[in-house]
């Protein structure tokens, strides 16, 4: 009899092990650290750049916001088309590459696609795509959240209660047209008005909408001085970088700032949180004025 009860026991514990395994594959974490490479950063990026385009990717914009580390925004058609069929989708119409120097080595990650998809609440499977990046640069770990999250509640992701959420945008200004508002964007970061200043520009597919992604150096929102403080794990969130604006028919939007920088650090502590109190409303500010000029 007690070897029936324990045989059902180890049954049961093995049972167990297997839903925890499955759970814990169906959570999705905001980065993917492709590889660890013992080579200088300039001669990486030049592989990195190769091994995207030969997987069918272009890079829509470059930036290196502090030294030791730089940025590739990258997109295709299937982005560009994706895109078109959700509210609000061009703020999934590119992905980012991060290369960072960190201890001797340079890390290259990316934003997982499935992370970006499902946050951004974009129609669609995103498997495809992270297969592509998996055979293009490597996918050696997850990372960016300690627990993951499951799909579900990534689409109503916020950081907490009273927190925003993925539609609670901010809208910057209004123009008369589609192509007066991406007029008046494009004009606005060539000036550098805000501290801001344009990386990249990436128009969706069969819809009147255009991600922008910005550079913003000036003000309490400024991306060095806050990744200084926020970026301070093992696996850097070099990715997160950089912003985006986004041009919806004749309205400019961006992410509430406690959104955007919440759901690249959803680990984040309150604590460190409030020491970055102030770069919300001065992304804000900064990215008021390189659209509208006031």
């Amino acid at each position: 009899m007690r070897t029936v009860h324990l045989a059902a026991l180890l049954l049961s514990l093995l049972l167990a092990s297997f839903s925890l395994t499955a759970q814990e594959s169906d959570r999705v974490r905001p980065f993917v650290l492709a590889e660890v490479a013992h080579t200088p950063l300039d001669a990486k990026r030049q592989s990195v750049k190769t091994a995207l385009a030969q997987a069918g990717f272009s890079i829509a914009g470059e930036y290196t916001p502090y030294s030791g580390s730089h940025i590739l925004v990258i997109t295709d058609e299937t982005l560009r088309k994706k895109a078109a069929a959700s509210a609000m989708g061009g703020y999934g119409a590119a992905l980012r590459v991060s290369l960072t120097e960190q201890n001797g080595a340079v890390q290259v990650s990316y934003t997982d696609p499935q992370w970006m998809g499902n946050v951004y609440r974009m129609a669609g499977d995103f498997t495809a795509l992270s297969s592509r990046l998996q055979s293009a640069l490597g996918r050696q770990s997850a990372f960016g959240s300690g627990g993951g999250r499951t799909v579900d509640n990534l689409r109503e992701y916020h950081y907490m209660m009273f927190m925003p959420y993925f539609d609670d945008q901010v809208e910057l200004a209004s123009y008369d047209s589609h192509q007066a508002a991406l007029d008046a964007v494009e004009a606005g970061l060539a000036a550098g008005k805000g501290g801001v200043s344009k990386i990249s520009r990436v128009d969706v597919i069969g819809k009147d909408e255009s991600l922008f992604n910005v550079a913003i150096k000036e003000g309490a929102g400024a991306d060095a001085p806050v990744m200084k403080i926020i970026d301070q794990a093992e696996m850097r969130h070099t990715a997160h970088l950089p912003y985006d604006l986004l041009v919806s028919g004749n309205k400019v939007y961006m992410l509430h700032g406690k959104f955007r920088i919440a759901q690249s650090f959803p680990d984040l502590t309150m604590s460190t949180f409030m020491k970055i109190s102030d770069a919300p409303d001065a992304i804000e500010q900064s990215l008021k004025m390189a659209v509208s000029g006031q």
